[in-house]
């Protein structure tokens, strides 16, 4: 795996840790809205921007250890696939290789 590659498998689990420590406030206030705040988990670690998903879908998608939300057009092409579309924001699955292999290494929900 390139320095690259590395670079922005790291970052994008910081990103989907970030949004794990965090669902607990989250949870609190989806009891009320059913929705619940995400910072993008781009790779890009400059990148802040924030969206609303539902819970459920949350859930599911964390299912899976190579998924992630990013924001339509802050996908990187040379490491993953988009799987789902919605209003705003994609769930991309890392490739078989090095990039699902650190997704699925650094996944906070496996023990």
């Amino acid at each position: 795996m390139d320095d690259r590659t590395r670079r922005i498998g790291e970052n994008e689990t910081l990103f989907r840790r970030l949004n794990e420590e965090v669902e607990g406030v989250n949870r609190s206030f989806a009891t009320l809205t059913y929705t619940m705040d995400l910072v993008c988990e781009c790779g890009d670690l400059d990148c802040l921007e924030r969206f609303v998903v539902p819970i459920e879908l949350y859930e599911r998608v964390r299912g899976d250890a190579t998924r992630f939300f990013v924001l339509a057009g802050h996908v990187n092409d040379d490491i993953e696939d988009v799987v789902e579309r919605r209003d705003g924001y994609v769930i991309v699955e890392k490739r078989p290789g090095p990039p699902a292999d650190v997704a699925e290494q650094t996944d906070p929900r496996s023990g």
